[in-house]
């Protein structure tokens, strides 16, 4: 199919733009026609649980993208802060609400520190700043292993009788409870699933169309489409949660969503789509463009950056709180060594790439890619006829997919400049040939172009 210009709907295009949502969608379905024995209630359930364990996470990977510093697996250090913050506060016997929030205070100038001292590192990495995140991950974990398996006990004294350390006096045990900060949030309120679904379904109906109908100038084909696909699915998803609410079905035994985490995540999105439309924002995406010329047009380049790394650990931090409220134990030296790798792979799932993410991707991967964790076991168990085979698959899918996407990242970059230098390969990619704009005299009265084949 050739792709017509003004952003007309070009099939091809969009398949390759999201080949690895395709995937992923694929697999989940492949996952119900292999498996009788999920019920859709069942995986609804669990796909909420690790959603809004998940989703903060997630979206602390969106500004650093959008500020040009790729896939930060730094979030590892910010994922460490959470539980420095919970091991203090669990320490002096602090729970409920209370205990949850002094997590978050603790831990934000916790990570704001060590995402300052991350953002020096990667202005002196520029250009390796994936490769240089992931470094930082492992020598943060060392160090935090230090802390917790000597410190603790030998230079800072504490009683060995606390239910948190080791008989010995020295450092902290394996697993420490988190007692009453369990399910902190989720106490607050919890909300019917369906009811939950309803309720934002309206919203983003409502959202939709008075934002469609502001616009006085008329949508492109591709936009126009994908505002149709959006409303379609929307009222789809409401008419059966209307269904579901008044005739009571199965759909209504699915777990209750928190509705206090839900609205955490719910002011991350609104926060980061609030941001880029600052002065901030606008600097964000003019060093993730092009450093510079945001240079010579008077931003601070490693400033800017630095604050993106910043406000992406304090967040990675919170989110470790919220994930490790939901779990109820705290895996003191293992909670955190896959968050990176996992979160990278989430938002990866749903579109973004190392220059591009938004809070719909960071979202919409969060819910496939647990999708795929929950429906992997089922597949390997009827398929293979075990069940472990699921599990190794997931973390084939983990890796494999971020090979995948940084691969058609390289490729489409390739693709892009070539279609810049060869007008022929433009013309035969476009369908229409190519315009190569000629200065001529201002006197002279010949055309301003020459055209080429």
């Amino acid at each position: 199919m050739n792709g017509s210009r003004n952003g007309n709907f070009n099939l091809k295009n969009k398949i390759i733009e999201n080949m690895v949502p395709i995937i992923f969608v694929a697999f989940t379905l492949l996952g119900f026609a292999v498996s009788s024995g999920v019920p859709l209630s069942y995986f609804l359930s669990e796909l909420s649980s690790r959603f809004f364990r998940n989703a903060f996470l997630v979206l602390s990977l969106v500004i650093p993208v959008i500020a040009g510093l790729g896939l930060n697996f730094g979030i590892v250090v910010g994922a460490i802060s959470g539980q420095i913050a919970i091991a203090i506060v669990r320490y002096f016997y602090l729970e409920g609400l209370t205990g949850l929030l002094l997590c978050f205070a603790i831990a934000a100038p916790i990570a704001a520190f060590f995402g300052w001292l991350t953002g020096k590192l990667y202005n002196k990495t520029r250009g390796q700043e994936m490769i240089a995140s992931l470094i930082v991950s492992f020598f943060a974990n060392g160090i935090y292993q230090f802390l917790f398996l000597f410190v603790v006990g030998v230079i800072i004294l504490v009683p060995a009788t606390h239910p948190m350390i080791k008989p010995d006096g020295v450092g902290i045990r394996m697993s420490v409870d988190m007692g009453k900060l369990k399910y902190a949030l989720e106490s607050i309120l919890e909300v019917p699933f369906m009811w939950a679904v309803l309720v934002v379904c309206v919203a983003a109906l409502v959202f939709m169309l008075l934002r469609h109908f502001k616009k006085k100038q008329e949508l492109t084909k591709n936009k126009k489409i994908n505002f149709y696909i959006r409303i379609g699915v929307f009222s789809v998803l409401a008419v059966i949660s209307i269904i579901s609410i008044i005739t009571g079905n199965s759909l209504m035994s699915v777990r209750d969503v928190p509705a206090a985490t839900a609205v955490l995540i719910a002011l991350l999105c609104l926060f980061t789509s609030w941001i880029m439309k600052t002065k901030l924002g606008q600097d964000f995406r003019s060093v993730g463009q092009n450093q510079y010329i945001a240079g010579t047009n008077g931003i601070d380049v490693d400033k800017t950056r630095i604050i993106a790394v910043i406000m992406s650990t304090v967040f990675a931090s919170w989110g470790q709180i919220i994930y490790l409220q939901n779990m109820g134990t705290l895996n003191t030296y293992g909670a955190h060594n896959q968050i990176g790798m996992f979160s990278v792979a989430a938002i990866l799932v749903g579109g973004a790439s190392v220059s591009k993410a938004t809070v719909g991707q960071a979202l919409l991967g969060t819910i496939l890619f647990n999708s795929m964790f929950i429906m992997s076991p089922e597949i390997g168990k009827a398929l293979f006829g075990q069940a472990i085979l699921g599990e190794y698959f997931r973390t084939f899918m983990v890796y494999g997919i971020i090979g995948m996407a940084l691969g058609l990242y390289v490729w489409k970059a390739n693709r892009a400049s070539k279609l810049t230098i060869d007008p022929d390969a433009l013309s035969e990619s476009t369908g229409r040939s190519a315009w190569i704009t000629i200065p001529t005299p201002p006197d002279s009265s010949s055309s301003s172009g020459t055209r080429t084949n």
